[in-house]
């Protein structure tokens, strides 16, 4: 006999557990199916263990840097590299074990195993039949490579390879600059590899401001990172004695440069996980290696919903959770609120921190739009100046008629956590006076947000 749910969440990543956890909230039964660990690659392989790491970074850098602050360290610092990855891999555990509480507490069922839908309303793992009226798709995605290239997980990495990379490679190449490069190539400069970073595209970060590209691109290059933009990573060999030898190709032609390094970090993209789950027989469609859905996050099957890198980009944890809750309330006869893609904020951890939500400048002019632009730079912040982490900027941009705001962007110390305000802001279609209106306490990093706004409208008195 199969054993009937209400709903059943094939995967436990930040889209699957939320899924699973709010339909038992809302009263259905709820069975989450994970054939690796609780949390998915987010928690246990990606953005939990790497801010771990990348924590361990931004610590090191200080102290390296502590003389400015009245420190005087003698001798050199020492580092413990089985530890800084062994506390990455603590961290990821626990929250490991944070999902399995969670699950106890609401009643979810958690069943290990690889899913597969046997017709729509029945799912096998295993030997065993589970049925529902519902089902989640939310098997995440993997990172891609590019073509003919091997990933060996020794000499040629994925970001998953990487977390547990030892010894520290004294040479390493990245290969794509989008937030997962970007992030690791500073992660290995600070703790002494030499880095080379490759972007096919014309600029480090492509998706973000351009200003913020540029102003990154300069901090990389100061911590020693070589940065190559607009040029092509070929001919990937792993050579016999060790090492990988890699040709780098101008975009706009010419002749190539050939490099040895220990290590290759493909970091290139990643495609979501279709393959095997029997996707085709219950009729969903799959578009250029994602899940079709509509709004509701409903597939081309009725009843097989998706949600999270599965079902398409943006790839962020942040947006797998909040299809998880819209998909999930709407299965339970709850009106609720589409997910406002325009809305969704894209953090970068690297140092300096990078954050950003809505339309860039460049989007804007594109559409025509007639805006004001405001900017201000962290070396006039007096908390900035004061924690010495003057680097970056806020940057606003607003509706020159309407006062609405189109876009922000933030280069600088805890972006991604000021993004929060300008993202709030948004979703409650605050203009740029009620911003202005609202006491931003001093001396805060936050100040900057209200200082860009006041240089957007004539209104800045610290800059």
């Amino acid at each position: 006999m199969a054993e009937t749910f209400d709903v059943i969440v094939i995967g436990s990543g930040p889209g699957g557990y939320v899924a699973a956890i709010r339909a038992a909230q809302l009263g259905l039964k709820a069975a989450c199916i994970e054939r690796a660990e609780l949390g998915g690659v987010c928690l246990n392989w990606g953005c939990i263990p790497t801010k771990a790491l990348l924590h361990s970074a931004k610590v090191y850098e200080e102290m390296k840097n502590a003389s400015s602050l009245g420190f005087k360290i003698s001798g050199e610092i020492e580092v413990d590299w089985s530890k800084v990855i062994k506390r990455s891999r603590q961290v990821a555990k626990r929250m490991n074990r944070g999902i399995q509480a969670l699950f106890k507490k609401y009643g979810v069922t958690a069943i290990e195993g690889e899913a597969t839908l046997e017709r729509p309303g029945v799912v096998k793992v295993g030997e065993q039949l589970l049925e529902a009226k519902h089902i989640i798709v939310a098997t995440g995605a993997h990172a891609r490579s590019l073509p003919g290239v091997e990933v060996d997980g020794d000499r040629v990495m994925t970001y998953k390879h990487a977390l547990v990379v030892d010894p520290m490679p004294e040479r390493v190449l990245v290969v794509g600059a989008g937030a997962i490069g970007v992030e690791f190539a500073y992660f290995f400069s600070t703790f002494g590899s030499a880095v080379t970073l490759v972007e096919a595209l014309d600029r480090l970060l492509p998706v973000e401001d351009t200003e913020v590209s540029e102003t990154l691109e300069r901090a990389f290059k100061k911590k020693g990172i070589g940065v190559r933009t607009a040029t092509f990573a070929t001919d990937i060999t792993p050579l016999e004695a060790g090492g990988v030898r890699v040709t780098l190709v101008p975009k706009a032609g010419g002749e190539g440069e050939t490099i040895e390094v220990d290590r290759v970090l493909m970091a290139v993209g990643v495609a979501g996980n279709t393959e095997g789950l029997g996707l085709e027989a219950c009729g969903v469609e799959v578009e250029r290696g994602q899940i079709k859905v509509d709004a509701d996050l409903q597939t081309t099957c009725p009843g097989i919903y998706a949600i999270g890198d599965v079902a398409g980009g943006p790839w962020l944890a942040h947006k797998a959770s909040a299809e998880a809750i819209h998909c999930v309330e709407r299965i339970a006869g709850h009106a609720g609120k589409p997910v406002d893609y325009d809305n969704i904020p894209g953090c970068t951890y690297c140092e300096p921190q990078v954050a950003s939500v809505g339309l860039t400048e460049r989007a804007c002019a594109e559409r025509g739009l007639a805006v004001k632009i405001g900017k201000f730079p962290f070396s006039a912040s007096g908390k900035a100046v004061a924690i010495d982490e003057k680097e970056g900027f806020a940057k606003m941009i607003f509706d020159a008629a309407t006062g609405e705001v189109l876009g922000a962007h933030i280069i600088g110390p805890n972006a991604t956590e000021l993004i929060a305000e300008v993202t709030l802001a948004r979703s409650l279609e605050a203009t740029e006076a009620e911003i202005l209106g609202t006491i931003h306490a001093h001396p805060t990093l936050a100040e900057a947000i209200h200082e860009a706004v006041g240089q957007a409208f004539g209104e800045g008195v610290n800059y």
